[in-house]
């Protein structure tokens, strides 16, 4: 099997991310395509709970390449937090979390100016 999407129904906590986690041994890449650093992906592994909100549920496995993709919007302080929590627990994320081009930024200016954040 080349690629395989998981999907929601909009609905939130679906356990999206714990599917992606348990498929992700089969793939060499592990993509987030949609979404914001209010959304949460809770996985367990080892007895050791992981809470992610911007980094696809495919970095807690040292071996896998982990995309956030044109259709997230990604706020830099959150990303940059989510970073340093992994690495803290011993996650790397350092040559193996990419950052598509086109991906939405919340800037620091966006607060400045009262732009609504979830």
């Amino acid at each position: 099997m080349a690629n395989l999407i998981i999907v929601g129904a909009q609905w939130g906590d679906e356990g999206k991310g714990k599917i992606v986690d348990l498929l992700t041994e089969h793939f060499d890449v592990v993509a987030r395509y949609q979404g914001g650093h209010n959304a949460g992906h809770t996985v367990t592994i080892n007895g050791d709970q992981h809470i992610l909100h911007l980094v696809p549920a495919g970095i807690l496995h040292s071996e896998k390449i982990c995309v956030i993709g044109n259709g997230v919007v990604i706020d830099l302080k959150a990303l940059k937090q989510e970073i340093a929590d992994l690495a803290s627990a011993g996650i790397s994320c350092q040559g193996r979390l990419w950052v598509g081009n086109r991906a939405h930024l919340i800037l620091e200016y966006h607060r400045a100016i009262g732009y609504p954040m979830a």
